[in-house]
């Protein structure tokens, strides 16, 4: 099998939890038209797939589960689930590393009718000292995308090939076997077909579908015709650089051609990351919005109401701003948490408006930190400061220095002390998202609603992190504040306060 470089440097960062010491020995690539996105082989490549397949040998993952390491690399994955049911990936130290390879969430999952959930999202790992009612903060130090290529596009359902909901109840139209094992034959979006009886098993198709190709670089990306778009297609699973562990079949396979020669920048992001809930539920569906899917289904993972959503984590975000530099805070609903990964992007815009963007294969690297006592809803997002809104940015001296004659001018004291967070809130609809992050505000800051509206108002706002019901709410909060919930130093530390 040929080596992409992008994957090589993926072995080459796993390897680095188990073995600091291996070097990756040199490899060159060409810029051209397909075989830009393959790599030449490389002499270490035999020796670094075969270290990490050692060091993920089963036995050896079996005995190191409980074992806790300083740094921990991840390559195994759920059929689709998020859930204190799912096996553990192992357990890292508080202040501990984590290093995670991913497949690409959404298409891939979506087209492979076995699947449970619409992500291939990591087993949960175990945080040491993490216990329900803390909150474990993840600081993103890397987000890396190891394919070269992806297919995305709006969807169109096939509505013989699901139930209740054409993520998770997948069915074949023609045998009505339930979740079927599925083989690829040729390409195009009849491709996927159904183990037992050969027919069309996919619930799903583009309405509106396009094929992206990545520099070497992964700054910028194409959109290809469907000649070029179906040659990737032939050799989809290596372009896309799927894990072996994975169980997806790749997009690249329905080679859409639509919109060429688009060009587009790319900002590789984590959309879903956080920590397990303590129901199981289909990994796409760990948000508000998504999660309304489940009430009233009649499959394994349906709920009564949307009340019971009320046990979610929000994994599933979308929200571009949570890359590297990030630092994500997050919900312990599970004795350990259960951090996972998935559903890497190249890059989206601010709502996801056609509900998938550019599906990716990449790793991440992140530390964690346990924040004991700090019992959260839902997520808050330290993002980069340049990711903030222009106005909950940090002040400057010089901004001090206007307001303390402003407040010296007329008799006020300045309340200069104050930081930016974001809190998550997820919902049936953006209104529903933004009272959800309200509500979950009014708790993190013991502050009535009015108060958390106007300082919103006055130092922050709401953006959209996915459409229908995604959002961050900005503000500026007192440090004070801050610093009796137990996150002042992590505002502080991400910003330089």
């Amino acid at each position: 099998m040929v080596e992409t470089a992008s994957s090589v440097r993926r072995q080459s960062l796993l390897l680095e939890a188990y073995s600091p010491t291996v070097e990756q020995e040199g490899s060159k690539s060409e810029v051209g038209s397909y075989g830009s996105l393959m790599a030449s082989s490389v002499e270490c490549a035999g020796k670094l797939s075969s270290r990490l397949i050692a060091v993920t040998d089963e036995d050896c993952y079996g005995m190191s589960q409980q074992e806790v390491q300083q740094e921990l690399a991840v390559d195994q994955y759920t059929l689709g689930l998020v859930g204190p049911d799912q096996e553990w990936a192992g357990t890292v130290a508080d202040g501990g590393t984590i290093r995670t390879y991913t497949p690409p969430g959404c298409w891939g999952p979506m087209i492979t009718p076995d699947f449970r959930g619409g992500h291939e999202v990591t087993r949960p790992i175990r945080v040491e000292g993490a216990s329900v009612g803390d909150a474990v903060a993840l600081h993103i130090r890397d987000v890396e995308v190891t394919s070269m290529a992806t297919s995305t596009g709006s969807m169109a359902e096939r509505e013989e090939a699901f139930g209740d909901d054409p993520f998770v109840d997948h069915r074949c139209p023609e045998c009505g076997t339930t979740w079927p094992e599925s083989v690829v034959e040729g390409t195009g979006e009849d491709a996927i077909k159904c183990a037992e009886c050969g027919a069309n098993a996919s619930s799903f198709g583009f309405e509106y579908g396009y094929t992206v190709a990545f520099d070497d670089d992964h700054t910028v990306g194409i959109t290809l015709d469907e000649d070029s778009a179906h040659e990737l297609a032939t050799d989809a699973a290596e372009v896309m650089d799927i894990p072996e562990n994975s169980r997806q079949h790749p997009i690249l396979l329905y080679e859409p051609g639509e919109m060429p020669g688009t060009l587009g920048r790319l900002r590789p992001f984590i959309g879903n990351v956080g920590t397990t809930p303590p129901v199981t539920i289909p990994d796409s569906h760990n948000a508000g919005d998504f999660g309304q899917f489940l009430v009233g289904a009649d499959h394994d993972y349906g709920i009564e109401t949307a009340a019971d959503l009320e046990d979610r984590t929000d994994g599933h975000m979308d929200v571009p701003q949570v890359r590297a530099g990030a630092t994500l805070i997050c919900p312990v609903a599970v004795d350990g948490a259960g951090v996972y990964v998935g559903d890497l992007h190249a890059n989206q815009g601010d709502g996801e408006l056609s509900l998938h963007t550019t599906d990716v294969s990449g790793t991440v690297t992140m530390d964690v930190e346990v924040i004991e006592g700090l019992e959260l809803d839902g997520p808050v997002l330290l993002p980069n400061e340049e990711d903030l809104p222009f106005i909950s940015q940090p002040y400057s001296d010089d901004e001090r220095e206007a307001g303390q004659n402003l407040a010296e001018q007329h008799g006020v004291e300045l309340e200069e002390d104050m930081g930016p967070i974001q809190v998550i809130g997820s919902g049936a609809t953006v209104n529903d998202a933004t009272q959800n992050a309200f509500d979950r505000a009014t708790g993190l800051l013991e502050m009535s609603e009015g108060e958390v509206r106007s300082r919103c108002t006055f130092t922050g706002g709401v953006q959209i992190g996915r459409l229908p019901g995604v959002v961050q709410l900005d503000l500026l909060a007192p440090m004070d504040v801050l610093e009796d919930r137990g996150i002042a130093h992590l505002v502080r530390k991400q910003y330089g306060l």
